[in-house]
């Protein structure tokens, strides 16, 4: 099984949100943001589709 996240269903705060958003522009991609922000890629993907943000597509 995949890491385990100790911060399962926290709430994502302003600074969290302005990372994600800066990572994702400069074309990191998913797992790496995901690594970055401790967060799931799962959860890195949902906030990012919510915010109309595209995260590159590479492994």
């Amino acid at each position: 099984m995949g890491e385990r996240f100790e911060r399962h269903r926290q709430p994502w705060n302003a600074d969290e949100l302005q990372k994600l958003h800066t990572l994702a522009k400069k074309g990191m991609p998913l797992k790496a943001i995901a690594k970055a922000l401790t967060r799931s890629e799962e959860s890195v993907k949902d906030r990012a589709k919510a915010d109309g943000l595209s995260i590159a597509k590479l492994r």
